[in-house]
């Protein structure tokens, strides 16, 4: 919708409506546009093509990672793009209708949706796509926000990206007690809203609780209710969980978040260690951004979610998370450095 035909890198293209185009992907990146929900300063509609194209080496199609030895565009993992969805940031209800349909034609056909946002309002729909094929509470949510995003009525709508959470749990898509969220800081939601979170079951880290105990003791946590009684893990990053110093190019910036190398390496951690079935990167908005700081670290996030599933897919599943080079290493068996590309 925004800006020249390129895809994620140079990624291959493909076209949602003829499926043989994607028959050979393992992960269909796909743009949602859509910044109709935002409360605070706009632009996120211009986030996918900004993280499409943000790089400094040449957009062919290959990334092999350094740490990880393996490339997760093209020869571990086969991603393609599907280009933006048309949605209208006029008409939330449906463009979210085409947001799900897309992410439900993907997950059906069982590869893995990774979804460029738009603001979080998308976020609803992206996850209900991934329940339509996967089942009704059947996928767990890590969530990475500085705001928690369970509102009711905001700005006289039930739909926005204050809500989707909450849209969420209440049609059954997501549940309730399989909901973590980190990073949360600030001043929004109020108790009443608090209060429904608790009735829900939601586990949420406050980044004060992520500063006191660390963020590997925090995701150890998190992984053991993400992982028991799903099939699967939907992720989602909004960039304002970073501190603004790291992602100043967002709609509703909050100071004192997670620093981009904790961020990265807590992507790479779950996609790694759990069967992500489904992500989404937003709230990246452009016009708010400085020297592309924002841009290339949603570009680094996709990135290493990506180089995260290609080594677990690579690797068997079911390893450890191991922070020494190499930094992924098996169970009493050696990594990537024994001589594995």
């Amino acid at each position: 919708m925004f800006g020249p035909d390129i895809t994620f890198l140079g990624v291959p293209a493909c076209d949602l409506t003829e499926p043989s185009s994607f028959a050979d992907a393992d992960v269909v990146i796909v743009g949602a546009p859509f910044d109709g929900g935002t409360s605070h300063r706009p632009g996120t509609r211009f986030g996918p093509m900004a993280m499409r194209g943000t790089d400094y080496l040449p957009h062919d199609g290959t990334r092999p990672h350094m740490a990880m030895r393996v490339d997760a565009l093209q020869q571990d993992v086969t991603v393609m793009d599907a280009g933006d969805l048309e949605v209208y940031s006029g008409d939330v209800v449906r463009s979210c209708q085409i947001i799900e349909d897309a992410v439900a034609t993907i997950a059906a056909a069982g590869k893995i949706p990774m979804i460029l946002g738009g603001d979080h309002t998308v976020t609803w729909p992206d996850v209900t796509g991934v329940a339509r094929a996967k089942g009704y509470g059947r996928v767990s949510i890590i969530h990475f926000d500085a705001h928690a995003d369970t509102g009711d009525i905001e700005f006289g709508s039930l739909y926005g990206h204050g809500q989707p959470m909450r849209r969420l749990i209440e049609s059954g898509a997501a549940r309730g007690d399989r909901f973590l969220q980190l990073g949360l800081r600030g001043y929004w939601p109020g108790p009443d809203t608090l209060d429904w979170m608790a009735d829900q079951k939601m586990r949420s880290f406050h980044m004060s609780e992520i500063v006191d105990k660390g963020l590997d003791a925090v995701l150890d946590e998190a992984f053991v209710i993400a992982s028991d009684d799903c099939d699967g893990v939907f992720l989602s990053v909004d960039i304002d969980v970073c501190d603004p110093g790291h992602a100043p190019g967002t709609g509703t910036p909050e100071p004192g978040g997670l620093t981009a190398r904790q961020l990265l390496d807590a992507v790479s951690r779950i996609c790694y260690e759990l069967p992500v079935v489904g992500a989404d990167v937003v709230e990246v908005s452009p016009p708010y951004d400085h020297a592309e700081i924002t841009a290339f670290l949603g570009n680094r996030v996709v990135l290493e979610a990506l180089s995260g599933i290609a080594r677990r897919r690579k690797d068997g599943g079911q390893l450890t998370w191991n922070r020494a080079t190499p930094l992924l290493q098996d169970r009493g068996t050696a990594g990537p450095e024994s001589g594995s590309s």
